[in-house]
């Protein structure tokens, strides 16, 4: 397995083994069930109700909350956890990342089975048959990453592949930017291993019809000779039908595939293929455990041209002009999504060439499997649409770093449309609606007559090339008007969609939002025929009932009660008129966040932050693999217990503390990765500085909001204070007294702290007036009185830079501790007393340059949260992290520089990353002279004080070895790390030392 996939094993005393605890559930039918499961499953069994919470709700806008959840080893547990849920009469979904936007991965009651934690591998490739044997839970882009060795991959690619699940993308028939080139997963899905509603496991695939082999299957006495018989029986009697009814186009994924099912092989055999049926299925036909999928080579390069347009409806026309050249993508993306992204922090880089005036853009892509010259090809498209058309610019990509930016743009704009301030919001429930790409233009006029009915407008982003657009009309969920107008708009949505020969969804799945309109999309006969097809498979309905296909009552084929009767989208919504959510009084700001309860309620569960490949959140998720460890497991649990849904006082519960805030390690990730910026390390810090509020802070709290002062005495006492852990015993009265993990290596302190190492130097050797600049540089708890030797560093490179340097010696510490810690009184005094100290100074000229990585994000960030006025903003302005601010003044260009030949491995803070402000270092490193290889990684798992805390010390360690193994991947001679927590994690590594701060390596390249 990958480093991330070797999960922290959370223990404690009277908890689950995913660290949730045992909490008996209110329905009694719930805790019998679970007691039962318990006793044949392996894997894990989770059904207090912070599980039901956790898994209540999916990237959809829909709610509903499970009887509990299962994480199955393998087959055996996931055939014991049906037979089991069918023994008590409750309905059973299969789950995958919990991404899917039509709400297929919720449901009320359900038995959830969650593939991602444990059935995971990749089984088999084959590389000359280009096939590849999965289990569902495999991440598509982690599969993708093992094919990249053979030149191959999947080619569906949604754009959330970076978590979502293959098993998720069969289930959804899912597909992405580049279905103009290859389809959708239909066509890939070759064989599968199904668990039927009955716990019996088929294995599908191609079997000749009216073969030995058909024939012998159809002859048992079972349900899988039941299932074959009707399915060949529906699909000759209703052939007209089906040809009638199912639209021609690349992207069609609604119902259930009966126009797939029997086909001519490539020996020109007729076979039917119950693979092609489940694909699509959203688990209401089976739960698949196990899929055989085939491979598309990979090109070796792409190029991309992004055509802007002053006029919606002018990009639509062009779209199928766009498919008479050989292109491999044909996206579309509005001025609302380049808006959001302008003003996201994480996003607003991407967004940067976009030149003004651009109301719609269309995104081509050629690949070399399709051209020889990218240059040639993009010189005709431009001259198509550029110097003949109606686009008045092009942005061409050929590097892939340049690619990389939009992509990353394009793939955004579906989280990023949540972002938007207030109540209303572009919610999804007919994005999917797809149309033959030469009617685009047309429906598109049509479509805006459907909102301008209905007093709304929408953005429009879409995989224009095959004629899908992920249109999303601003609507106000929480009001019944809102509610009425959603249902009304899908109503006439529908209509357009068959006026035009398309599909209602082509990419997303029915789920909630869709499964309504089926009837009126297949007309009677088909809509009659995927009931029957729904009862040959599960005869009491128990798999994931109402999506797809529902019952309208309860005398209709399925089991004699109203399981699966009716399909309204308008029931199960995560926020109606009944929502209700407590707006907290908050000691930091919430304004800019619109209140502590929008910036909660932002998550829209899209699942970014369960990725754990790139990006900084959400680390204890990698080491975990625990869905309460995500920043949308987090945001989820927050939502609950403000608006009620959990019991009065849950939030300041010492469960509530220690299950779903207290792992959270601060990193700020969230802040910049999460794409509707749902700020988890700020939220954290109020409700702890509520719960110390309520119930006090404990003594470890206080000792480690406060460790300056400890640092302080530490350092006048040594080296006796040094000698303190070595005493037989002392380890383990740490961990008594103050919970302090007895395997940490702790500080070592120095009796000469650096602001006296500055005096006893006579403070600075260039002159005020004859500087370039002037800095003050912070003496941060870490460098002063432990690791003096990056302080020194610093001043020798910013002299050397003809830089005046003060030690500040008159400032309190940065409160970055007592923040962390959720002591927020104190962060803000120390916050108001350092504002107050330096905002003079500031205004005489001088910048503020720090050390420690999380000091100078506390002064840029934080600080802006505790307290507000201009003096903050001023000081916030003029605060630097020490490479940031030789990077941007370019002090560095003064220096005489001579640096040794080394590669080196360059470990950015998660705070600076979240903060965009990570590559400063990597930035003067080469130009001091060595070669960097930054590490896209994420936190290094110690996070201040997080990692001595004894209870914590095991997941700081599984954290800590995603980091590791990337490190020892890494071609460099020396690591590099400019955060105090990361040097201590990377030197605690046996027979390691404390990696440099990166400000050494430019002193160590002066040139004496």
């Amino acid at each position: 397995m990958a480093v991330e996939d070797e999960f922290y094993d959370p223990t404690g005393l009277e908890t689950s083994a995913t660290g949730l605890s045992t909490a008996r559930p209110d329905d009694e039918r719930y805790a019998a069930l679970a007691a039962d499961l318990r006793e044949q499953v392996a894997g894990e069994v989770q059904f207090d109700e912070y599980a039901q919470v956790l898994y209540a709700t999916d990237g959809s806008i829909y709610q509903a909350r499970p009887a509990g959840v299962v994480l199955p080893r393998g087959i055996a547990d996931v055939q014991a956890t049906v037979e089991i849920a069918s023994s008590y009469d409750l309905p059973i979904l299969p789950r995958g990342t919990g991404s899917s936007l039509a709400g297929q991965t919720v449901g009320n009651g359900c038995v959830v089975i969650d593939f991602t934690k444990y059935m995971d591998d990749i089984v088999a490739v084959d590389t000359d048959a280009r096939r590849a044997t999965v289990q569902p839970g495999v991440v598509q882009d982690h599969l993708d990453e093992r094919l990249a060795r053979d030149g191959l991959q999947f080619a569906p690619d949604p754009a959330s592949s970076n978590r979502a699940t293959i098993g998720g993308g069969i289930g959804n028939n899912s597909t992405g930017a580049h279905s103009v080139r290859y389809g959708i997963t239909d066509a890939y899905t070759e064989e599968l291993q199904v668990v039927l509603a009955d716990g019996s496991l088929i294995h599908t695939r191609e079997v000749v019809l009216g073969s030995d082999e058909h024939d012998a299957i159809v002859a048992k006495d079972d349900a899988e000779a039941r299932i074959y018989q009707t399915v060949r029986e529906l699909v000759e009697t209703h052939e007209d039908e089906i040809e009638a009814r199912f639209p021609d186009l690349k992207r069609s994924v609604s119902g259930y595939n009966l126009q797939k099912v029997i086909y001519e092989n490539d020996a020109g055999e007729e076979v039917i293929n119950l693979s092609k049926l489940f694909v699509g299925s959203e688990g209401t036909l089976g739960v698949i455990v196990e899929a055989t999928v085939s491979l598309v080579t990979k090109p070796d390069e792409t190029a991309l041209a992004l055509y802007c347009f002053d006029d919606l409806v002018d990009a639509m026309e062009a779209v199928p002009e766009a498919l008479e050249f050989p292109v491999s993508a044909v996206e579309l993306m509005d001025d609302e999504v380049f808006r959001l992204a302008r003003e996201s922090e994480g996003y607003a880089e991407y967004a940067e060439p976009i030149p003004d005036g651009t109301t719609a853009a269309l995104m081509l892509e050629w690949d070399n499997e399709l051209v020889d010259d990218f240059g040639a090809a993009v010189a005709d498209t431009n001259a198509h649409f550029v110097e003949s058309g109606t686009a008045f610019d092009v942005l061409e990509a050929y590097s892939e770093a340049d690619q990389d930016q939009l992509w990353k743009l394009r793939k955004a704009a579906i989280p990023l449309l949540m972002s938007l301030e207030g109540d209303p919001k572009p919610y999804p429930f007919i994005e999917d609606a797809t149309v033959p790409p030469e009617e685009l233009a047309e429906y598109v006029g049509k479509f805006e007559n459907v909102l301008d009915t209905h007093d709304t407008s929408a953005a429009y982003f879409a995989h224009a090339g095959v004629g899908t657009l992920h249109i999303r009309p601003i609507l106000n969920l929480k009001a019944d008007e809102g509610i009425e107008k959603m249902h009304s708009i899908a109503d006439d949505v529908t209509d357009l969609v068959v006026e035009h020969h398309g599909a209602f969804s082509g990419e997303h799945g029915d789920g909630m939002a869709r499964t309504e309109f089926n009837p009126k999309m297949y007309g009677e006969d088909i809509w009659g025929a995927f009931k029957q097809l729904k009862t040959a498979f599960d005869p009491e309905w128990l798999l994931n009932p109402g999506n797809v296909v529902y019952r309208e009552k309860a005398s209709d084929p399925g089991p004699e009660s109203d399981r699966g009767v009716g399909a309204d989208m308008r029931d199960h919504l995560r926020y109606g008129p009944e929502y209700q959510s407590i707006e907290p009084q908050s000691e930091l700001d919430f304004d800019d966040e619109g209140g502590f309860s929008h910036l909660v309620e932002l998550c829209n569960g899209c699942g970014t932050c369960r990725q754990t490949d790139s990006d900084v959140m959400c680390p204890t998720y990698r080491a975990s693999k625990e869905e309460i460890q995500t920043t949308r497991g987090r945001a989820n649990m927050l939502r609950a217990a403000i608006s009620g849904e959990l019991g009065e006082d849950e939030i300041h519960s010492e469960r509530f503390q220690r299950e779903v805030l207290d792992l959270c390690v601060g990193c700020k990730g969230c802040k910049s990765d999460c794409p509707t910026g749902v700020d988890m390390a700020k939220l954290k810090a109020e409700v702890k500085h509520q719960y110390h509020e309520e119930n006090g802070a404990s003594l470890r709290s206080r000792l480690f909001g406060n460790i300056d002062a400890l640092s302080a005495l530490g350092s006048r006492l040594a080296p006796l204070s040094n000698l303190a852990s070595s005493v037989p015993g002392s380890r383990r009265l740490l961990e008594r007294v103050f919970g302090i993990a007895p395997e940490r290596e702790l500080p070592t302190f120095r009796s000469e702290s650096f602001e006296e190492w500055f005096d006893r130097r006579g403070g600075a050797t260039v002159s005020a007036d004859e500087a370039d600049a002037k800095v003050l540089l912070f003496p941060d708890t870490y460098t002063n009185y432990t690791y003096p030797d990056a302080g020194k560093a610093a001043v020798d490179v910013l002299e050397a830079a003809n830089v005046h340097v003060r030690v500040c010696d008159d400032l309190e510490p940065s409160g970055r501790a007592a923040f962390s810690t959720g002591l927020l009184d104190e962060a803000t005094s120390r916050a108001r007393h350092n504002v107050e100290t330096l905002r003079p100074l500031v205004d005489d000229g001088w910048h503020v340059a720090f050390i420690e990585p999380s000091d100078a994000v506390m002064f840029q960030d934080e600080y802006r949260d505790l307290l507000d006025g201009p003096d903050v903003e001023t000081v916030a302005a003029a605060a630097y992290g020490v490479m940031e601010y030789l990077d941007l003044t370019r002090a560095d260009d003064r220096l005489d520089v001579d640096a040794p030949a080394e590669l080196l491995t360059y470990h950015g803070h998660c705070n600076q990353k979240a903060t965009n402000k990570d590559h400063h270092a990597v930035g003067v490193l080469r130009r001091s002279g060595y070669e960097v290889d930054p590490l896209d990684s994420g936190c290094c798992g110690m996070a201040g004080s997080f990692g001595y805390e004894a209870e914590h010390y095991d997941i700081s360690q599984a954290i800590g070895r995603i980091l590791f193994r990337q490190v020892e991947e890494s071609d460099g001679a020396v690591v590099t790390v400019p955060g105090a927590s990361c040097r201590s994690q990377l030197g605690d590594r046996p027979g390691e030392s404390q990696p440099p701060h990166p400000i050494e390596k430019v002193a160590e390249a002066l040139e004496e």
